[in-house]
Order: structure tokens, then C-alpha cells, then sequence
């Protein structure tokens, strides 16, 4: 809700009698989890059970954090599914750490001036405006907003290359999920919500409505297709071993199951036949690798991100532009400290619009961008006003133009077609060994591929149709995502902390706050995600009708009136919401200055815990 004119002058007459001069103190909602051989931190209890089995079975922390991501897969289907992204960040024993960029290609047939010219259909957005419906605009849902899938390869990877653990070891919690969950509210509530979506795809209404009916709360849900695809991926790492595979070579052959075999060819199959552009092609072209994280020394700590290819070097930009600040003696979330932040966020993300996209297609300044130099020269632009303009730096000859000299169609969107987040994995185990992963896509009103069980990703919608800019639409290109787990280590390495979050274009914003409060507010992991966040939406839309709001910041209703006044007067246009609604839900675990490791997560967005 606005915060009117009127509202303030109350409010201002209770201050100066002394009420709301002070931060609410709360309680915690939950206590943080601690154990010293292992802790997950992740989006439900299903997942952090699952996780937690990877531990008592003598698994390390990438055991653990995949068997959590097929978990959060089979039964966080409202935010994630098989067929979407998990972006992963890994410290392994040798204190090095590898990222792991699991988003899929758009499909080869794809191109920019396809989706400028084709009218949008029926289950893509609202209404379409006319009946040839509204051109330039990525659909938001349905079968053409399809990606290959990423997350069963990116997790394939970490667990071939950095996890002790057989496929069906990491997957069996994940196959019994899939045979059989109890419902939960979350989850009744998004089937509910997709009904009307259901009728236009029979494959996914027979899926979630097997019955005909939305299973409630408290009953049994069963995904017969969905197990049956893991049993054939199971099945062809024993075919595998059977020939005397190594655990290596039978993860592969897992691998090649699900993209150059029968899960493949059944995609393909599914696609063609409702007019979608995925091929197996596609599927058997798409192959990942890890590769070198991007990162940053700030305050005794080394920042590891995503590198272009996600959103995560916008909080290696906003690190740099703040390490000459004395942040702790600004105090947390005053006035001074919140507008410092918003306004370093909103030059990072002003950089973020104009210059991120997929380094494979497009020449990214990642050196400049993330040189001491250019924090310096950039930090300049942060004065005691809130700016209302978007200021990317320039970087080149020619650089992009900021999207917002361009004109993007727009149309409304149903509120039950638009993205409906994603989930969190944070693993640490006893020998250091530190995982961090942001599994989405694929949510509800997902499109599931024929018989598979697999629900398909929608987000294509993460491109732009902006002529010239790194993250326009192409065929084989990855869009430039939100996803973007933080990996820190002290700057001698050893292990601190792994965190992530749902949230979209919050992400980094809500990510920092987080680690700023255990780095110089000295909270444990619960408190430090429980502590009042702040939000700005002064950037371009990631999602959606990449809708721009230039000076917007959401508070927390907690925020002290005084502090409000002052944001208020500095110029930004602040709202206030509740801690139910702080548009992110974290999840973290650390590692205390007590060696022990701890684990927290945010009870308003239902994170779960466990440790041992």
C-alpha cells in the first residue's frame, strides 16, 4: 500500500510523542538448526529430508544438495520442476570453487523476429487485445516459452564430478516422492489456481488433476509418469554399471538417457505435435561444463557469484561499489544505510539491463565491470538524493542502450500465468565441502511433455526483443536469468557461508542484506534471515512485461516511522509491506566462529531446515 501524504503527518505527531521511534524486537520465529556434520537449508521439508539422508549414508555436501534439488523438483512443483534451471556454486575440499551454469538454450528453430511478428494465443497471457492478438511479446507461459531443460544435467554434473553418491542413491528419495507426497496448502492452492490453464494442455491436467479434481491437503499425490521417467534413468545407470561402468561413466549414461535417449525423443515428439520449436536436436546438443564463478575480496570475506549468464555479477558490482562505506556504523536498515544500498543497487542493475547476456553470443565488458576502477569512478554517482533515473555506465565505443530507451510491448498478464518464483539448496558438510544452488523454472501453469512427467520450463520470457541487446532473443542462446546462489569463504579460503534464494529480480538485493547482517551486525543465521528487508524496484522486469518502476523501494512494515520519513524525503517512492510478502524467502547455512555448522531460513516464505 502507498504510503499517502496524510499517513505521514500522523505518523510524524506519534514519533514526536515517542512511539515508533524505536525497531520493533521480535522474537525468533524458529531457532537456527546446528549440527557438525552436516546441515541443508532449502525450500521444504521434503527436500531437506531428502538432503539429510545423503548424510547419514556417508554422503558429502553435493550428495546432499542434489538429492535435494530432485526433491525440491518432484515435489516443489508450484516453483520448480524437471525441466527447469539450477544455476549451482561449489567449494570442494581444495578450497577451489566451480559454478555450474544450469540454464537451457533457447531451441535453434527460435529467432527474435519470429516472436516480434507472432501473435500471442490463448494461455500465453491474459486476453489477447484483438483477434489477432498482441505481437512483440514473449509468452509467459505455454509451450513457447520452453528452454531445454537444465536442471537434471546441471545436477548430473555436480554430482558426476564432486559427489560420492550413485544417481539412484541421489534420486531414491526423489522417485518415492514422486510415487506418492502428501499434499500441502502451497501446493493444493497452485494446482488450483492452474485449472483454467489445465484445459488448454489434457497432458498436464491429467497430470495434476489425475482424478479430474485438485488433490487437498492432507491426501496423497501420485505422479505415475514422473516416476516412471526416473526409473528409466535409474534403470540405465544399472544397465551401465552392469557392463562394468565406472560410477562416472553410469552417471553419463543417465545423462544420455534423459537428452539423446527416450526422454529426449519423447520431448521432440511432444513438441512437434503442438506446433512448439523444442527438437531433440536441441536436447542432444546441450551439454554442461563447469566453469570459473566471478568474485570479489569485501571486508575480510570473497564473494563468489554466477558469472553473466545469471544476474550474479550485479552484487560483485554493488560489493565494490560499497567497500569504502562504513556500513556497520551506519546501523542496520537506517535511513542512511537502506538509501546507500538502493542507490549502489540501482547503478548495478542499471549495468546489469544493459550489458548481461550470454557471454557465448555476445561480447560482455566482465573485466571492466567488475575492476576496482570502475566501482570508483561509478561510486561518484551516489549522493544524499535517490535517483530517479537509469544510469548504466559507458563502457566502449558503442555501448547498448538501457532498455528503457527502447520500446517494449506490453499487455496485462493473469496474475496465475505470471512467474511464480523458485526455490533454494544450501549445503555444508564436516570436511568443507560448500553447495549453493537457486532450482526454478518449470512452475505452475507448467506445460508437462506428453507421457514424461516432466514439466517444461517458461522462461524464455527472460529474453528481450530489444534489437541489439546482449539478452535479445536467439535461437541456442541462454536468456540472462535472475537465478544466482552466493558462495563466501574468508579470504584465506576456509568456508563461511553458502545462501540463495527465490525472490527474481530481489535475489542479490535480499541475498546481501542477509550476508550483511552475519558479516557486520554479527546475527546467526536465522536472525540475519528473519531481520526486516528492503527492496528496489528501480530496474527492468526480468519476467513478464519487464515493467520498469524508477525509484520504487519496498519496506518492511517493521521499518521505524523516522526511517521511513527520511527515505521518503530523499526521494524515493516507498511503499510498506509485510514480512509475508518481502518478495524473497532465503535460506543459509554457515559455518560458526565455533566450528559448528548452522542453518537458517526464512519461516514467512515456509523455507526448512535440518542439520546433524
Amino acid at each position: 500500500m502507498r504510503l499517502k501524504p496524510v499517513f505521514f503527518s500522523l505518523l510524524a505527531i506519534l514519533a514526536a510523542a515517542g512511539l515508533f521511534a524505536q525497531q520493533r524486537r521480535e522474537p525468533p520465529a524458529q531457532y537456527p538448526a546446528r549440527g557438525t556434520h552436516g546441515a541443508v537449508a532449502a525450500g521444504s521439508g521434503y527436500a531437506t529430508d531428502a538432503g539429510m539422508r545423503m548424510y547419514y549414508t556417508g554422503g558429502n555436501a553435493v550428495d546432499a544438495g542434489v538429492a535435494t534439488i530432485f526433491a525440491a523438483a518432484t515435489t516443489e512443483y508450484s516453483h520448480v520442476g524437471w525441466g527447469g534451471e539450477a544455476p549451482i556454486l561449489i567449494r570442494t575440499k581444495d578450497g577451489k570453487v566451480h559454478s555450474i551454469a544450469g540454464v537451457g538454450t533457447m531451441p535453434k528453430l527460435a529467432t527474435a523476429e519470429f516472436y516480434r511478428n507472432r501473435p500471442l494465443q490463448p494461455g500465453e497471457v491474459q486476453e489477447p487485445p484483438d483477434k489477432n492478438g498482441l505481437k512483440g511479446v514473449i509468452p509467459v507461459a505455454g509451450l513457447m516459452a520452453a528452454l531445454v531443460p537444465s536442471l537434471p544435467d546441471a545436477a548430473l554434473t555436480a554430482l558426476r564430478e564432486y559427489g560420492t553418491k550413485s544417481f539412484t542413491e541421489a534420486v531414491e528419495p526423489a522417485l518415492e516422492l514422486a510415487d506418492a507426497s502428501g499434499v500441502d496448502e502451497q501446493r493444493a492452492n497452485s494446482v488450483y489456481a492452474s485449472q483454467e490453464f489445465f484445459t488448454l494442455w489434457p497432458t498436464s491436467k491429467k497430470h495434476f488433476m489425475p482424478e479430474g479434481r485438485v488433490t487437498p491437503p492432507g491426501e496423497i499425490f501420485h505422479q505415475p509418469d514422473l516416476a516412471a521417467s526416473i526409473r528409466g534413468m535409474v534403470a540405465a545407470e544399472k544397465a551401465a554399471l552392469a557392463k562394468g561402468a565406472s560410477r562416472v561413466a553410469a552417471i553419463d549414461a543417465v545423462r544420455d538417457y534423459f537428452y539423446r535417449g527416450e526422454i529426449a525423443k519423447k520431448i521432440d515428439a511432444f513438441s512437434k505435435a503442438n506446433n512448439g520449436l523444442l527438437r531433440y536436436e536441441d536436447m542432444a546438443a546441450f551439454k554442461l561444463k563447469p566453469e570459473d564463478p566471478v568474485s570479489t575480496d569485501f571486508h575480510g570475506a570473497r564473494v563468489y557469484k554466477p558469472g553473466f549468464w545469471s544476474q550474479g555479477p550485479t552484487m560483485i558490482e554493488s560489493l565494490n561499489l560499497l567497500n569504502t562505506y562504513d556500513l556497520a556504523s551506519m546501523k542496520q536498515n537506517s535511513a542512511e544505510y537502506i538509501h546507500t544500498l538502493t542507490e549502489a543497487l540501482k547503478l548495478a542493475y542499471a549495468d546489469r539491463d544493459t550489458y548481461y547476456g550470454d557471454p557465448k553470443f555476445s561480447k560482455i565488458p566482465e573485466a571492466e565491470l567488475l575492476s576496482a576502477s570502475y566501482a570508483d569512478s561509478r561510486r561518484k554517482l551516489i549522493g544524499e538524493k535517490a535517483s530517479l533515473a537509469f544510469r548504466p555506465g559507458s563502457i566502449g565505443a558503442n555501448p547498448p542502450q538501457h532498455p528503457s530507451l527502447e520500446n517494449i510491448a506490453h499487455t496485462k498478464i493473469d496474475a496465475f500465468l505470471m512467474a511464480h518464483d523458485t526455490t533454494c539448496v544450501d549445503t555444508i558438510d564436516s570436511s568443507g565441502i560448500m553447495f549453493a544452488a537457486t532450482p526454478s523454472g518449470a512452475w505452475l501453469p507448467s506445460v508437462i511433455a506428453g507421457d514424461t512427467g516432466i514439466p517444461l520450463t517458461e522462461r524464455a520470457q527472460s529474453f528481450l526483443l530489444v534489437p541489439g541487446s546482449p539478452n535479445e532473443l536467439a535461437g541456442g542462446k541462454r536468456p540472462r536469468v535472475t537465478l544466482s546462489p552466493t558462495l563466501v569463504t574468508h579470504t584465506d579460503g576456509s568456508p563461511w557461508f553458502v545462501l540463495s534464494t527465490p525472490g527474481g529480480d530481489n535475489q542479490e538485493q535480499a541475498l546481501m542484506q542477509v550476508m550483511f547482517n552475519v558479516m557486520f551486525f554479527r546475527q546467526n543465521a536465522e536472525q540475519a534471515i528473519e531481520a526486516p528487508r528492503f527492496e528496489t524496484r528501480h530496474l527492468v522486469s526480468s519476467f513478464d512485461n519487464h515493467a520498469m518502476n524508477p525509484g520504487d523501494l519496498q519496506l518492511d512494515d517493521r521499518t521505524p516511522l523516522n526511517v521511513i520519513q527520511d527515505l521518503a524525503a530523499r526521494g524515493h517512492k516507498v511503499a510498506t509491506r509485510n514480512k509475508w510478502n518481502s518478495g524473497s524467502a532465503p535460506g543459509m547455512v554457515r559455518v560458526t566462529d565455533g566450528h559448528v555448522i548452522e542453518a537458517g531460513a526464512d519461516p514467512f516464505g515456509y523455507r526448512s531446515i535440518r542439520a546433524w
